[in-house]
């Protein structure tokens, strides 16, 4: 014979499921509103190795923002891996950002600058290995990406939300320049 639940176990699971409600809606609410309001920047990769989407949906993107010099360090003391740092990017007049500074503490912007969160990975004699959390990239089925077996550099659209987060929004395939 079932046992019968008691009214505290079932207002238990109904706390469950509206706390996991009010999570998702949470998540969702941030991806639109760091969308919506974030700071646009475009970042510049290097060529993509497509081969990968044969077996999954996601390829991996390698910024050229992924390595700043050593000279572009602003902290106190001596950069660590895995650090946590905040990455000033200055949007030059391809409207392709690239790195004005690595700081240990959050910088204070100028017009035409973003702020881009991301941890050091590595820390060589003249230079900084960095990673922001933007490297994986899920393909959609229709993407021009799925076309060829490699591609060339490609253009990512990021939004930065005003706390912080980040998030891509387009992948695009660069297009070549007129004097090339």
């Amino acid at each position: 014979m079932p046992t019968r639940s008691t009214p505290s176990h079932r207002m238990l699971v109904r706390l469950l499921v509206a706390a996991q409600l009010l999570y998702v809606l949470g998540v969702a609410g941030a991806g639109y509103a760091t969308t919506a309001y974030g700071q646009h920047i475009v970042l510049a990769t290097s060529p993509v190795d497509l081969h990968s989407l044969q077996y999954e949906s996601y390829v991996r993107l390698r910024y050229t923002i992924a390595e700043a010099p050593l000279t572009a360090w602003r902290g106190p003391t001596r950069p660590q891996r895995r650090q946590s740092v905040y990455v000033l990017l200055s949007t030059g007049a391809d409207s392709l950002a690239t790195v004005a500074g690595v700081y240990d503490a959050a910088p204070r912007p100028a017009a035409g600058q973003a702020v881009l969160r991301g941890w050091v990975t590595d820390v060589f004699p003249r230079s900084l290995g960095l990673r922001y959390n933007l490297e994986r990239y899920y393909v959609p089925g229709d993407s021009p990406l799925r076309l060829g077996k490699t591609s060339p550099a490609v253009r990512v659209r990021v939004s930065i939300a005003p706390w912080g987060q980040a998030r891509i929004e387009r992948v695009e395939l660069s297009r070549p320049t007129a004097g090339r």
